[in-house]
């Protein structure tokens, strides 16, 4: 099923935020959130996307809980517009306010998402299933020799959060990147095993 079909369940879910769709979309660092999530936004018809990388900060890589609620998600569930201050990671500095307004679909991404202070404002809980080490090493060659002091401390830090605060157990589906497109599947929350496979697929059947 294409991933199409994916966005038209979402739709048609009651709102969990105000009038918002908030889906999350979590994973390892280096696991392939932003790109799922753009392709996810393009499926939805151009949602809006909230990267937390845009809310984390060297100095809080983590601990943003309050801002991202206060800044973020109180303001949509009250039909705002909510309105944050991207992190400028290379500056050390957050940059000019920028306003998301509310939207049928909003997706949050970014290691943390699924975090459980915000899972109950999520209409969907959404995992990239890939194993941890091999997400991290496709990070770290992502970012170059130049960022490995900052993944030694991000490693500690992510493990930390996760073992305090897992989100993949309450994940509600699983996706898998295959060699073209994804495979989408029931997560460990699915409330029935019945439920369908999604797999979105660019091309001919990929073998995962």
């Amino acid at each position: 099923m294409h991933l199409h079909a994916l966005a038209s369940r979402l739709h048609r879910l009651p709102p969990s935020c105000g009038p918002v769709r908030l889906v999350g979309v979590d994973g390892h660092a280096g696991s392939g959130k932003t790109t799922f999530a753009g392709r996810l936004a393009e499926a939805l018809g151009g949602a809006p996307v909230l990267h937390l990388d845009d809310i984390a900060t060297h100095e809080e890589l983590f601990a943003w809980t309050g801002r991202l609620l206060r800044e973020v998600v109180e303001p949509l569930s009250r039909g705002e517009t909510a309105h944050y201050r991207p992190y400028d990671w290379h500056g050390r500095d957050f940059g000019p306010a920028r306003a998301l307004p509310p939207a049928p679909v909003i997706l949050v991404e970014g290691v943390g998402a699924g975090r459980r202070v915000l899972r109950p404002r999520l209409v969907r809980l959404l995992w990239m299933d890939v194993p941890v080490e091999d997400a991290w090493a496709r990070g770290q060659r992502r970012d170059g020799s130049a960022q490995s002091e900052f993944w030694e401390g991000w490693v500690r830090a992510e493990r930390r959060h996760f073992t305090e605060d897992p989100s993949r157990s309450f994940a509600d589906l699983l996706v898998r990147q295959c060699s073209e497109g994804y495979e989408v599947l029931p997560g460990p929350a699915a409330t029935s095993a019945a439920s369908p496979a999604i797999t979105h697929r660019d091309g001919p059947a990929p073998v995962c």
